[in-house]
Protein backbone atom coordinates (compact mmCIF):
# COMPACT_ATOMS: atom_id res chain seq x y z
CA UNK A 1 0.00 0.00 0.00
CA UNK A 2 2.80 2.71 0.98
CA UNK A 3 4.89 1.13 -1.80
CA UNK A 4 1.77 1.98 -4.41
CA UNK A 5 1.00 5.75 -2.82
CA UNK A 6 4.67 6.58 -3.45
CA UNK A 7 4.46 5.21 -7.05
CA UNK A 8 1.13 7.58 -7.68
CA UNK A 9 3.35 10.21 -6.04
CA UNK A 10 6.15 9.78 -8.62
CA UNK A 11 3.95 9.45 -11.25
CA UNK A 12 2.18 12.94 -10.19
CA UNK A 13 5.32 14.55 -10.31
CA UNK A 14 6.77 13.63 -13.58
CA UNK A 15 3.06 14.30 -15.01
CA UNK A 16 3.57 17.72 -13.34
CA UNK A 17 7.76 18.35 -14.33
CA UNK A 18 6.50 17.50 -18.12
CA UNK A 19 3.37 19.84 -17.99
CA UNK A 20 5.73 22.38 -16.99
CA UNK A 21 8.16 21.60 -19.25
CA UNK A 22 5.75 21.71 -22.43
CA UNK A 23 4.27 25.16 -20.41
CA UNK A 24 8.08 26.80 -20.72
CA UNK A 25 8.44 25.22 -24.14
CA UNK A 26 5.36 26.49 -25.36
CA UNK A 27 5.82 29.98 -23.93
CA UNK A 28 9.20 30.15 -25.60
CA UNK A 29 7.78 29.11 -29.07
CA UNK A 30 7.90 32.50 -31.18
CA UNK A 31 4.42 33.14 -32.81
CA UNK A 32 3.35 32.40 -36.23
CA UNK A 33 2.55 36.15 -37.37
CA UNK A 34 -0.04 37.31 -39.77
CA UNK A 35 -0.24 40.45 -41.38
CA UNK A 36 -3.39 41.36 -43.00
CA UNK A 37 -3.70 44.43 -45.31
CA UNK A 38 -6.31 45.77 -46.90
CA UNK A 39 -6.33 48.05 -49.59
CA UNK A 40 -8.10 51.53 -50.08
CA UNK A 41 -10.60 51.54 -47.25
CA UNK A 42 -11.58 54.53 -44.96
CA UNK A 43 -10.54 54.39 -41.26
CA UNK A 44 -14.30 54.70 -40.61
CA UNK A 45 -15.40 51.51 -42.47
CA UNK A 46 -15.73 48.79 -40.00
CA UNK A 47 -18.37 47.67 -37.30
CA UNK A 48 -15.99 47.87 -34.74
CA UNK A 49 -15.57 51.48 -35.78
CA UNK A 50 -19.19 52.19 -35.82
CA UNK A 51 -20.05 52.25 -39.32
CA UNK A 52 -23.92 52.02 -39.77
CA UNK A 53 -24.17 49.77 -42.28
CA UNK A 54 -20.85 48.53 -43.68
CA UNK A 55 -20.77 44.39 -41.80
CA UNK A 56 -17.41 43.27 -41.01
CA UNK A 57 -17.98 40.45 -38.06
CA UNK A 58 -14.97 39.01 -38.78
CA UNK A 59 -12.65 41.79 -38.23
CA UNK A 60 -15.06 43.04 -35.25
CA UNK A 61 -14.19 39.46 -34.12
CA UNK A 62 -10.89 39.92 -34.12
CA UNK A 63 -11.05 43.72 -32.19
CA UNK A 64 -13.07 41.60 -29.15
CA UNK A 65 -9.63 40.32 -28.52
CA UNK A 66 -6.74 42.29 -29.95
CA UNK A 67 -5.21 45.74 -28.88
CA UNK A 68 -7.44 48.21 -30.94
CA UNK A 69 -5.52 51.38 -31.38
CA UNK A 70 -8.11 53.58 -32.78
CA UNK A 71 -5.79 56.23 -33.92
CA UNK A 72 -3.35 54.37 -36.07
CA UNK A 73 -1.90 55.89 -39.13
CA UNK A 74 0.18 55.07 -41.85
CA UNK A 75 2.84 57.82 -42.47
CA UNK A 76 1.81 58.19 -46.26
CA UNK A 77 -1.31 57.65 -48.71
CA UNK A 78 -0.29 55.86 -51.73
CA UNK A 79 -0.21 52.22 -51.79
CA UNK A 80 3.28 51.37 -52.62
CA UNK A 81 5.27 53.76 -50.59
CA UNK A 82 3.15 52.76 -47.59
CA UNK A 83 3.02 48.70 -48.46
CA UNK A 84 7.59 49.12 -48.54
CA UNK A 85 7.32 51.05 -45.07
CA UNK A 86 5.57 47.95 -43.56
CA UNK A 87 7.94 45.48 -45.26
CA UNK A 88 11.27 47.59 -43.64
CA UNK A 89 9.74 49.71 -40.97
CA UNK A 90 11.26 52.83 -42.75
CA UNK A 91 9.90 55.80 -43.99
CA UNK A 92 9.53 56.43 -47.27
CA UNK A 93 12.10 59.17 -47.56
CA UNK A 94 14.44 56.42 -45.88
CA UNK A 95 13.84 53.60 -48.60
CA UNK A 96 13.46 55.77 -51.31
CA UNK A 97 10.41 53.99 -52.85
CA UNK A 98 8.24 57.05 -52.51
CA UNK A 99 6.17 56.90 -55.40
CA UNK A 100 4.43 54.13 -57.22
CA UNK A 101 5.75 54.24 -60.40
CA UNK A 102 9.13 56.24 -61.94
CA UNK A 103 8.69 59.33 -63.53
CA UNK A 104 6.65 59.30 -67.02
CA UNK A 105 8.69 60.76 -69.96
CA UNK A 106 7.72 60.68 -72.87
CA UNK A 107 11.50 61.27 -74.76
CA UNK A 108 12.48 57.91 -72.95
CA UNK A 109 12.36 55.12 -74.62
CA UNK A 110 10.10 51.56 -73.08
CA UNK A 111 13.62 50.21 -72.24
CA UNK A 112 14.92 53.44 -70.78
CA UNK A 113 11.75 53.37 -68.31
CA UNK A 114 12.54 49.90 -67.81
CA UNK A 115 15.65 50.97 -66.39
CA UNK A 116 13.91 53.07 -64.13
CA UNK A 117 11.56 50.94 -62.82
CA UNK A 118 14.19 48.47 -62.08
CA UNK A 119 16.15 51.25 -60.55
CA UNK A 120 13.09 51.66 -57.96
CA UNK A 121 12.69 48.02 -56.94
CA UNK A 122 16.30 47.87 -56.62
CA UNK A 123 15.62 50.46 -53.13
CA UNK A 124 14.36 47.09 -51.48
CA UNK A 125 17.72 45.71 -52.27
CA UNK A 126 19.35 47.41 -49.69
CA UNK A 127 16.20 47.31 -46.63
CA UNK A 128 15.95 44.06 -44.34
CA UNK A 129 12.47 43.34 -44.35
CA UNK A 130 10.12 41.58 -42.13
CA UNK A 131 10.62 38.15 -43.97
CA UNK A 132 15.03 38.48 -44.05
CA UNK A 133 15.06 39.44 -40.11
CA UNK A 134 12.69 36.62 -39.46
CA UNK A 135 13.94 34.18 -41.29
CA UNK A 136 17.66 34.34 -38.63
CA UNK A 137 15.02 33.10 -35.96
CA UNK A 138 13.56 30.42 -38.06
CA UNK A 139 10.39 31.35 -40.03
CA UNK A 140 9.23 31.53 -42.97
CA UNK A 141 6.85 33.41 -44.74
CA UNK A 142 4.52 33.48 -47.32
CA UNK A 143 3.46 36.09 -49.58
CA UNK A 144 -0.05 37.14 -51.14
CA UNK A 145 -1.69 40.41 -52.78
CA UNK A 146 -0.31 43.33 -53.65
CA UNK A 147 3.46 43.27 -54.04
CA UNK A 148 5.49 45.80 -56.01
CA UNK A 149 9.04 45.06 -55.70
CA UNK A 150 9.54 42.24 -58.23
CA UNK A 151 9.34 38.44 -57.49
CA UNK A 152 8.32 37.83 -54.06
CA UNK A 153 11.93 36.81 -53.00
CA UNK A 154 13.25 39.60 -53.45
CA UNK A 155 11.60 40.45 -50.64
CA UNK A 156 13.03 37.63 -48.63
CA UNK A 157 10.10 35.56 -48.89
CA UNK A 158 10.53 31.96 -48.91
CA UNK A 159 6.73 31.47 -50.69
CA UNK A 160 4.57 33.07 -52.41
CA UNK A 161 2.42 34.05 -55.67
CA UNK A 162 3.47 37.57 -57.04
CA UNK A 163 6.09 36.71 -59.93
CA UNK A 164 7.11 40.62 -60.17
CA UNK A 165 8.43 42.69 -62.91
CA UNK A 166 9.38 42.86 -66.24
CA UNK A 167 6.69 39.96 -65.57
CA UNK A 168 3.33 40.79 -67.60
CA UNK A 169 1.08 42.27 -64.74
CA UNK A 170 3.79 42.12 -62.20
CA UNK A 171 3.24 46.21 -61.27
CA UNK A 172 1.16 45.63 -58.73
CA UNK A 173 1.55 42.02 -57.97
CA UNK A 174 0.25 39.65 -60.87
CA UNK A 175 -0.83 36.20 -59.79
CA UNK A 176 -0.77 37.22 -56.06
CA UNK A 177 -3.72 39.68 -56.34
CA UNK A 178 -6.24 36.56 -57.12
CA UNK A 179 -5.66 35.92 -53.31
CA UNK A 180 -9.44 36.60 -52.04
CA UNK A 181 -11.16 37.44 -54.81
CA UNK A 182 -10.51 33.94 -56.76
CA UNK A 183 -10.29 31.67 -53.22
CA UNK A 184 -7.95 31.58 -50.29
CA UNK A 185 -6.05 27.59 -51.18
CA UNK A 186 -2.48 29.04 -51.85
CA UNK A 187 -2.62 30.76 -48.14
CA UNK A 188 -4.62 27.80 -46.57
CA UNK A 189 -1.74 25.53 -47.93
CA UNK A 190 1.07 27.37 -46.68
CA UNK A 191 -0.25 27.47 -43.07
CA UNK A 192 -0.96 23.75 -43.59
CA UNK A 193 2.42 22.73 -44.23
CA UNK A 194 3.76 25.37 -42.02
CA UNK A 195 2.04 23.63 -39.09
CA UNK A 196 2.70 20.03 -40.49
CA UNK A 197 6.50 20.88 -40.78
CA UNK A 198 6.38 22.79 -36.88
CA UNK A 199 7.97 25.79 -38.56
CA UNK A 200 7.31 29.37 -37.21
CA UNK A 201 5.54 31.67 -40.24
CA UNK A 202 5.44 35.03 -41.40
CA UNK A 203 2.15 35.74 -43.67
CA UNK A 204 1.54 38.82 -45.73
CA UNK A 205 -2.00 38.96 -46.50
CA UNK A 206 -2.62 41.89 -48.51
CA UNK A 207 -5.59 41.31 -51.26
CA UNK A 208 -6.63 43.16 -53.73
CA UNK A 209 -9.70 44.33 -51.82
CA UNK A 210 -11.70 46.59 -51.21
CA UNK A 211 -9.30 48.33 -54.16
CA UNK A 212 -11.24 49.04 -57.52
CA UNK A 213 -12.36 47.34 -59.50
CA UNK A 214 -15.34 47.23 -57.13
CA UNK A 215 -17.26 43.92 -58.74
CA UNK A 216 -18.47 42.17 -55.14
CA UNK A 217 -20.55 39.22 -55.54
CA UNK A 218 -24.26 39.89 -56.23
CA UNK A 219 -24.83 38.26 -53.21
CA UNK A 220 -23.20 40.89 -51.06
CA UNK A 221 -23.98 43.83 -53.53
CA UNK A 222 -27.76 43.00 -53.20
CA UNK A 223 -28.00 43.63 -49.18
CA UNK A 224 -26.27 47.35 -49.63
CA UNK A 225 -28.58 48.42 -52.83
CA UNK A 226 -31.26 50.70 -51.35
CA UNK A 227 -33.06 53.54 -52.98
CA UNK A 228 -31.63 56.74 -52.67
CA UNK A 229 -27.85 55.36 -52.44
CA UNK A 230 -25.63 55.53 -55.25
CA UNK A 231 -24.76 52.69 -56.64
CA UNK A 232 -20.90 53.41 -56.67
CA UNK A 233 -21.48 53.50 -52.80
CA UNK A 234 -23.47 50.24 -52.13
CA UNK A 235 -20.49 48.44 -54.07
CA UNK A 236 -17.58 49.96 -52.25
CA UNK A 237 -19.43 49.13 -49.65
CA UNK A 238 -20.12 45.65 -50.49
CA UNK A 239 -16.17 45.18 -51.29
CA UNK A 240 -15.68 45.71 -47.62
CA UNK A 241 -17.78 42.74 -46.50
CA UNK A 242 -16.44 40.62 -48.81
CA UNK A 243 -12.85 41.71 -47.85
CA UNK A 244 -14.14 40.80 -44.23
CA UNK A 245 -15.45 37.67 -45.78
CA UNK A 246 -12.13 36.38 -46.64
CA UNK A 247 -10.36 37.85 -43.40
CA UNK A 248 -13.09 35.16 -41.29
CA UNK A 249 -11.79 32.59 -43.70
CA UNK A 250 -8.03 32.92 -42.93
CA UNK A 251 -8.48 33.36 -39.11
CA UNK A 252 -10.62 30.32 -39.12
CA UNK A 253 -8.21 28.46 -41.68
CA UNK A 254 -5.38 29.04 -38.68
CA UNK A 255 -8.04 27.41 -35.91
CA UNK A 256 -8.42 24.45 -38.18
CA UNK A 257 -4.69 24.21 -38.84
CA UNK A 258 -4.20 24.08 -35.11
CA UNK A 259 -2.05 27.23 -34.81
CA UNK A 260 -4.64 30.17 -33.90
CA UNK A 261 -3.47 30.25 -30.06
CA UNK A 262 0.31 30.95 -30.97
CA UNK A 263 -0.06 33.48 -33.38
CA UNK A 264 0.07 36.90 -33.95
CA UNK A 265 -2.11 38.78 -35.95
CA UNK A 266 -1.87 42.28 -37.26
CA UNK A 267 -4.43 44.32 -39.18
CA UNK A 268 -3.65 47.54 -41.29
CA UNK A 269 -5.48 49.33 -44.14
CA UNK A 270 -2.33 50.93 -46.89
CA UNK A 271 -4.55 54.50 -46.87
CA UNK A 272 -7.49 55.70 -47.17
CA UNK A 273 -10.45 55.93 -49.77
CA UNK A 274 -13.33 58.22 -49.63
CA UNK A 275 -16.01 56.98 -51.93
CA UNK A 276 -16.57 59.50 -54.88
CA UNK A 277 -20.59 59.67 -55.70
CA UNK A 278 -22.37 61.37 -58.22
CA UNK A 279 -23.77 64.61 -55.90
CA UNK A 280 -20.07 65.05 -54.36
CA UNK A 281 -18.43 68.51 -55.52
CA UNK A 282 -15.05 68.50 -56.65
CA UNK A 283 -12.49 70.30 -57.86
CA UNK A 284 -12.28 71.19 -61.76
CA UNK A 285 -10.34 68.14 -63.68
CA UNK A 286 -10.65 65.93 -61.34
CA UNK A 287 -11.48 62.82 -62.89
CA UNK A 288 -10.53 60.15 -59.81
CA UNK A 289 -13.26 57.40 -58.37
CA UNK A 290 -11.83 58.68 -54.79
CA UNK A 291 -12.95 62.09 -53.01
CA UNK A 292 -10.33 64.49 -52.03
CA UNK A 293 -9.27 64.09 -48.89
CA UNK A 294 -8.86 60.78 -49.03
CA UNK A 295 -5.75 58.56 -51.05
CA UNK A 296 -3.05 59.74 -52.08
CA UNK A 297 -3.91 63.16 -49.54
CA UNK A 298 -2.17 63.78 -46.57
CA UNK A 299 -5.60 63.99 -44.15
CA UNK A 300 -6.80 61.52 -42.51
CA UNK A 301 -8.71 60.33 -44.76
CA UNK A 302 -5.87 59.46 -46.89
CA UNK A 303 -3.53 58.29 -44.03
CA UNK A 304 -5.52 57.13 -40.42
CA UNK A 305 -6.21 52.91 -40.45
CA UNK A 306 -7.32 51.42 -37.11
CA UNK A 307 -4.70 48.89 -36.57
CA UNK A 308 -5.15 45.73 -34.45
CA UNK A 309 -2.77 43.46 -32.84
CA UNK A 310 -3.84 40.26 -31.54
CA UNK A 311 -1.72 37.33 -29.81
CA UNK A 312 -3.65 35.43 -27.14
CA UNK A 313 -2.49 34.92 -23.71
CA UNK A 314 0.07 37.64 -24.57
CA UNK A 315 -1.73 40.88 -25.16
CA UNK A 316 -4.50 42.06 -22.80
CA UNK A 317 -7.37 42.93 -25.87
CA UNK A 318 -9.26 46.52 -25.37
CA UNK A 319 -9.34 50.00 -26.64
CA UNK A 320 -5.76 51.87 -26.78
CA UNK A 321 -6.00 55.32 -26.81
CA UNK A 322 -2.37 55.80 -28.33
CA UNK A 323 -1.15 57.76 -31.44
CA UNK A 324 0.35 54.95 -33.41
CA UNK A 325 1.38 54.89 -36.52
CA UNK A 326 2.34 51.09 -39.30
CA UNK A 327 6.24 52.48 -38.74
CA UNK A 328 5.93 50.75 -35.49
CA UNK A 329 4.63 47.34 -36.59
CA UNK A 330 8.31 45.70 -37.38
CA UNK A 331 10.08 46.44 -34.42
CA UNK A 332 6.77 45.11 -32.59
CA UNK A 333 6.99 41.91 -34.68
CA UNK A 334 10.39 41.23 -34.38
CA UNK A 335 10.59 41.73 -30.18
CA UNK A 336 7.62 39.15 -30.46
CA UNK A 337 9.53 36.53 -32.55
CA UNK A 338 12.07 37.00 -30.11
CA UNK A 339 14.10 38.70 -32.90
CA UNK A 340 17.01 41.57 -32.71
CA UNK A 341 14.98 44.71 -32.93
CA UNK A 342 17.77 47.20 -35.25
CA UNK A 343 18.88 50.41 -33.24
CA UNK A 344 18.11 52.65 -36.12
CA UNK A 345 14.43 51.36 -36.89
CA UNK A 346 12.50 54.79 -36.23
CA UNK A 347 9.30 53.08 -34.79
CA UNK A 348 8.69 51.92 -31.93
CA UNK A 349 8.54 48.42 -30.31
CA UNK A 350 4.56 48.16 -28.93
CA UNK A 351 5.14 44.76 -27.19
CA UNK A 352 5.70 46.43 -23.78
CA UNK A 353 3.10 48.85 -24.26
CA UNK A 354 0.16 46.04 -25.12
CA UNK A 355 1.40 44.10 -22.31
CA UNK A 356 1.60 46.20 -19.96
CA UNK A 357 4.71 46.71 -18.85
CA UNK A 358 5.63 49.91 -19.53
CA UNK A 359 3.79 53.22 -21.04
CA UNK A 360 3.94 54.72 -24.62
CA UNK A 361 6.66 57.41 -24.31
CA UNK A 362 6.30 59.09 -27.71
CA UNK A 363 3.62 61.98 -28.00
CA UNK A 364 3.73 62.74 -31.72
CA UNK A 365 3.58 60.79 -35.52
CA UNK A 366 4.62 61.71 -38.53
CA UNK A 367 3.85 61.68 -41.97
CA UNK A 368 4.53 62.90 -45.87
CA UNK A 369 3.34 62.58 -49.27
CA UNK A 370 4.96 62.40 -52.52
CA UNK A 371 3.88 62.83 -55.70
CA UNK A 372 2.79 59.53 -57.42
CA UNK A 373 5.97 59.89 -59.66
CA UNK A 374 8.96 59.81 -58.92
CA UNK A 375 11.13 62.14 -59.79
CA UNK A 376 14.68 62.03 -58.50
CA UNK A 377 14.90 58.52 -56.60
CA UNK A 378 18.04 59.64 -54.74
CA UNK A 379 16.19 62.97 -54.12
CA UNK A 380 12.70 62.26 -52.70
CA UNK A 381 12.49 66.28 -51.82
CA UNK A 382 12.07 66.43 -55.77
CA UNK A 383 8.76 65.41 -55.47
CA UNK A 384 7.67 66.33 -52.25
CA UNK A 385 4.17 67.75 -51.24
CA UNK A 386 3.43 67.67 -47.36
CA UNK A 387 4.59 66.63 -44.29
CA UNK A 388 3.17 66.20 -41.21
CA UNK A 389 2.81 65.94 -37.40
CA UNK A 390 -0.06 64.90 -35.27
CA UNK A 391 -0.05 65.49 -31.46
CA UNK A 392 -2.74 64.71 -29.20
CA UNK A 393 -5.40 66.02 -30.70
CA UNK A 394 -3.47 68.62 -33.16
CA UNK A 395 -2.54 68.02 -36.57
CA UNK A 396 0.08 70.41 -38.50
CA UNK A 397 0.26 69.66 -42.23
CA UNK A 398 2.75 72.12 -44.13
CA UNK A 399 2.86 72.47 -47.91
CA UNK A 400 5.89 72.24 -50.04
CA UNK A 401 6.45 72.64 -53.96
CA UNK A 402 8.29 69.08 -55.30
CA UNK A 403 7.31 68.25 -58.88
CA UNK A 404 3.83 66.48 -59.91
CA UNK A 405 3.83 64.91 -63.46
CA UNK A 406 0.73 62.85 -63.77
CA UNK A 407 -2.27 63.24 -61.74
CA UNK A 408 -2.29 66.93 -60.96
CA UNK A 409 -5.64 67.37 -60.21
CA UNK A 410 -5.65 65.37 -57.02
CA UNK A 411 -2.49 67.14 -55.65
CA UNK A 412 -4.00 71.11 -56.36
CA UNK A 413 -2.08 72.48 -53.22
CA UNK A 414 -4.36 75.49 -53.31
CA UNK A 415 -3.76 76.66 -49.50
CA UNK A 416 -0.10 76.37 -49.61
CA UNK A 417 0.21 77.72 -46.15
CA UNK A 418 0.63 75.53 -42.63
CA UNK A 419 -2.90 74.28 -41.77
CA UNK A 420 -3.53 73.15 -38.67
CA UNK A 421 -6.56 71.40 -37.50
CA UNK A 422 -8.08 69.88 -33.99
CA UNK A 423 -8.77 66.33 -35.24
CA UNK A 424 -11.28 65.96 -32.22
CA UNK A 425 -13.42 68.28 -33.00
CA UNK A 426 -13.25 68.85 -36.64
CA UNK A 427 -12.48 65.25 -37.94
CA UNK A 428 -12.67 66.14 -41.26
CA UNK A 429 -10.17 68.74 -41.51
CA UNK A 430 -12.44 71.65 -42.74
CA UNK A 431 -11.44 74.33 -40.51
CA UNK A 432 -7.47 75.77 -40.66
CA UNK A 433 -7.01 77.47 -37.20
CA UNK A 434 -3.23 77.96 -37.88
CA UNK A 435 -3.74 81.70 -37.56
CA UNK A 436 -5.47 81.29 -33.73
CA UNK A 437 -2.39 79.06 -32.61
CA UNK A 438 1.15 80.74 -33.22
CA UNK A 439 2.98 79.17 -30.61
CA UNK A 440 1.83 75.68 -31.22
CA UNK A 441 2.36 75.66 -34.94
CA UNK A 442 5.81 76.69 -34.06
CA UNK A 443 6.44 74.38 -31.52
CA UNK A 444 4.90 71.54 -34.22
CA UNK A 445 6.50 72.99 -36.83
CA UNK A 446 9.90 72.56 -35.21
CA UNK A 447 9.25 69.27 -34.01
CA UNK A 448 8.34 68.05 -37.64
CA UNK A 449 11.58 69.57 -38.86
CA UNK A 450 13.71 68.09 -35.95
CA UNK A 451 11.77 64.60 -37.13
CA UNK A 452 13.03 64.69 -40.60
CA UNK A 453 16.99 65.83 -39.83
CA UNK A 454 17.45 62.52 -37.79
CA UNK A 455 15.77 60.18 -39.78
CA UNK A 456 17.50 61.75 -43.04
CA UNK A 457 20.74 60.31 -41.26
CA UNK A 458 19.26 57.12 -40.52
CA UNK A 459 20.43 55.97 -44.14
CA UNK A 460 19.07 52.76 -45.93
CA UNK A 461 22.17 51.46 -46.20
CA UNK A 462 22.71 50.83 -42.46
CA UNK A 463 20.20 47.96 -43.09
CA UNK A 464 22.61 45.70 -44.85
Amino acid sequence: MHYYKKTVTCISLLVLIICGVDKLNAADTPPNIVMIISDDQTWTDYGFMHHPDIQTPNLDRLASRSAVFRRGYVPVALCRPSLVTMITGLYPHQHKIIGNDPWKDSSKSGTEYSAECEKLISQLDKCKTAPKLLAEKGYISHQSGKWWEGNFKRGGFTHGMTRGFPEPGGRHGDDGLQIGRKGMAPVFDFIHMAAEEKKPFFMWYAPFLPHTPHNPPARILETHTQPGRPESLAKYYAMCDWFDETCGQLIDELGKAGVADNTMIIYVTDNGWIQRTPDMKVAAGWNSAFAPKSKQSPYDGGTRTPILISWPGHITPGERPELVSSIDLLPTMLDAAGAPVPDNLPGINLMPVITGQKKLERTEIFGESFAHDVADIENPEETLLYRWVIEGKWKLLLTYDGKVNRYKSVHLREDVRPQLFDLIADPLEENNVAKDHPELLTQLAAKLDAWWKVTQRKVVTTYK
